[in-house]
């Protein structure tokens, strides 16, 4: 007959046995399932590194080395912590949480890009031009904000200041302004004829800068124009990525002073002293990646006595299409967009 004391001995051994055997069977399990999760990686890893390998087997590449696996391991977590972050911002956005430098498509704030802004290049005392042009082409007060919104079309005219800053000159803008709000004033740009060309550029960046749109142009303030033939003509361009459309022309470089056309810089056009191609002065127009090039550049570009030879030298060198628009050749008084009531006459 076994003792009391043996007794509890036998006990005491069983309990041990069984807490061991549990131990045991857990550590198993936890073993089992880290080598199955690494053995599960490890074969996606190996599945996209036969894919790669295939992929550039394919295109005549070299087997994958040490790099590229470290390189492609390293994309693939860049790319998991991509999609987290993209989780996380898209919680927040729900919390109301939205960067104000992240515009979204569903914001009433949000702007689609423009189809055009245009310039009416204007000076000091035509503002019977401008009353002319008002009242022919050009809207005014809502009607102007509404073919921004409708048609995609911002319309401006386009002056600098006078050399002595806030003369009779400049008040006169000011108050004119003041009363339309349809003027671009170049506060950096002295209004004198001297400074046309660089005042053409000054307004092609402020442009730029100032609105996103598929097309920049240039109208002079005697041009009438048909707002709705030039948006549907524009329009027939989008797919062009730098193109240049005007009245396509060239000619003779007048060397002589006494010349209406005189090129101070005449010598600089060769023996030959003949211009290169570029659009006719009155309108022209550029896309929008010719117009983020004269911004980036503005002081690389050189300017010329006349504003057309000026924008046709931007574009020398560039991969850009050039096309010959009669309707932008005003002394056609053609029956487009382009109506011009004097005489054309620059070379």
């Amino acid at each position: 007959m076994q003792s009391r004391g043996s007794s509890n001995r036998l006990s005491n051994s069983a309990f041990e046995s069984r807490v061991a055997g549990l131990m045991l069977a857990m550590f198993a399990s936890m073993a089992t399932i880290y080598v199955a999760s690494r053995l599960w990686q490890d074969a996606e890893n190996r599945e996209y590194l036969v894919k790669e390998l295939d992929k550039r087997i394919g295109l005549n590449q070299s087997a994958v080395s040490v790099d590229d696996t470290l390189r492609i391991i390293s994309c693939r977590e860049q790319r998991k912590k991509l999609s987290a972050l993209q989780m996380e911002l898209a919680e927040a956005r729900k919390e109301g949480f939205v960067s104000n430098h992240l515009p979204q498509k569903e914001d009433e704030n949000y702007k689609k890009r423009l189809l055009a802004v245009i310039g009416i290049i204007t000076t000091f005392g035509r503002k019977k031009n401008r009353d002319a042009i008002r009242k022919a082409w050009m809207p005014t007060g809502a009607t102007l904000k509404k073919l921004e919104v409708e048609k995609g079309i911002i319309v401006r005219f386009v002056v600098g200041r006078s050399a002595n800053r806030g003369n009779v000159s400049d008040r006169e803008i000011d108050d004119e302004n003041r009363q339309n709000n349809d003027f671009i004033v170049l506060d950096g740009q002295v209004e004198t004829p001297e400074e046309r060309s660089r005042k053409i550029k000054s307004f092609f960046v402020h442009a730029v800068e100032n609105w996103d749109a598929e097309f920049y142009a240039k109208v002079n303030d005697d041009v009438y124009v048909n707002i709705d033939a030039l948006g549907a003509m524009l329009s027939l361009y989008l797919g062009e990525p730098r193109v240049y459309i005007g009245c396509m022309k060239s000619g003779k470089v007048f060397s002589e002073p006494t010349n209406q056309w005189y090129e101070p810089d005449w010598w600089k056009f060769g023996d030959g002293k003949g211009y290169f191609r570029h659009a006719a002065s009155d309108m022209f127009a550029f896309s929008r990646a010719l117009g983020q090039f004269i911004s980036i550049n503005r002081s690389l570009l050189r300017t010329y006595a006349h504003d057309d030879i000026s924008a046709g030298s931007w574009f020398i060198g560039l991969d850009v299409s050039y096309v010959n628009d009669w309707k932008f050749c005003c002394y056609a008084r053609s029956p487009g967009f382009s109506l011009f009531p004097h005489t054309y006459a620059h070379p």
